[in-house]
């Protein structure tokens, strides 16, 4: 669990990395030397951009490569202007962007029946990876406030990953979960 400071730390470190990125200034390297220790350590995040509640770009990592507070720093960058759904945030966006960061735990596989994942998978809880060869998608445990019903979920996870919608029943799809620590902006911060 990370503390108040180091979850202001990270949103103010994504509210710059989205800033610099509407202004199509590069991203510096930063000094993991002088951070708190649960933000040196590996971890992995997604960055989420909303605007007036809806998604504006959403980027994230599901492996832990690098030190968190990279980690977020980047993906906070990539999500403003990378996200191949959207197009790159504006400056005069920057006012109405709400930013969440998601810190994931590590991956670990759901080692049951095709037909028991639907019962083993805890909505707004787990979040999901699907893998077949190169196809591979994920969604946040926070999808599960759109997408309630298991079967649905996984369905759409599948077409996410190219998949077709019912792969996951084939028993050659691997399933892994994870879940989330997760924090956003003051709604003030974000109009």
């Amino acid at each position: 669990m990370l503390g108040p400071d180091d979850r202001s730390l990270l949103l103010r470190l994504a509210r710059r990395g989205v800033t610099l990125a509407a202004h199509g200034l590069p991203l510096a390297p930063l000094d993991v030397e002088r951070v708190p220790p649960a933000l040196a350590a590996p971890g992995s995040a997604f960055v989420t951009l909303t605007r007036f509640g809806a998604l504006r770009g959403c980027i994230g990592g599901l492996e832990a490569r690098r030190p968190l507070i990279e980690d977020v720093w980047q993906h906070a960058y990539a999500a403003a202007r990378e996200d191949p759904r959207f197009e790159p945030v504006r400056p005069e966006e920057l006012e109405t962007i709400h930013i969440e960061v998601s810190c994931l735990s590590t991956p670990t596989p759901l080692d049951v029946a095709p037909a028991a994942l639907p019962h083993a998978l805890r909505p707004g809880i787990d979040g999901v990876i699907l893998r077949r060869g190169l196809h591979r998608a994920t969604f946040l445990p926070q999808v599960w406030e759109k997408v309630p019903d298991p079967v649905e979920f996984l369905d759409m996870l599948s077409d996410k990953a190219g998949l077709p919608r019912q792969a996951w029943r084939s028993g050659q799809v691997e399933v892994l979960v994870y879940q989330t620590e997760s924090f956003e902006e003051a709604p003030a911060l974000s109009g």
